[in-house]
């Protein structure tokens, strides 16, 4: 499984427009849901149940800049993943205190254990390269996001 396999461009926000935790995660599940990956009238179920998750066992956003909201749904059959970017940032009450200006949101099966661990380990060792959270926070389009996504096992070789 590689990044931009997980995070198509239908699922790209270069520019999230909410700037809390909760509203950040109700935007990316409704671009999962108009990019047709999600059915629309699971979205307040979902963004829900996400919330929940980061309240009652602690905020998905481990510091750096990043956070990677997730939950596993019984109604899926693959996972699917979206991206937001935030110019202005968004307190998701991260591990270090930081701001956060890269959301990855991942919705993965209830029944298949290994994907949900798979998809969260390429999207957490990529969101560790330094060279890569700084060229994503400066990517200001969807191309640039969908290129940076293409190019992330490269940036890991070379960084």
């Amino acid at each position: 499984m590689r990044l931009h396999e997980l995070i198509t461009a239908d699922s790209v926000i270069c520019d999230l427009q909410e700037t809390s935790r909760t509203g950040a995660i109700r935007e990316l599940v409704e671009k999962l849901a108009a990019a047709g990956r999600i059915s629309s009238d699971s979205v307040d179920g979902i963004a829900k149940s996400i919330v929940a998750r980061e309240r009652s066992r602690g905020s998905t956003g481990f510091g750096k800049g990043v956070a990677i909201p997730h939950t596993k749904l019984p109604e899926l059959t693959r996972v699917v993943a979206a991206i937001g970017r935030s110019s202005k940032g968004i307190d998701f009450s991260a591990l270090d205190g930081a701001p956060v200006f890269a959301v990855i949101l991942i919705l993965s099966p209830e029944e298949d254990a290994a994907a949900h661990l798979k998809a969260m380990d390429v999207v957490f060792s990529t969101l560790q390269q330094e060279r890569f959270r700084k060229f994503l926070r400066n990517s200001d389009t969807v191309e640039k996001i969908v290129e940076l996504l293409k190019d992330a096992e490269d940036l890991a070789k070379v960084g």
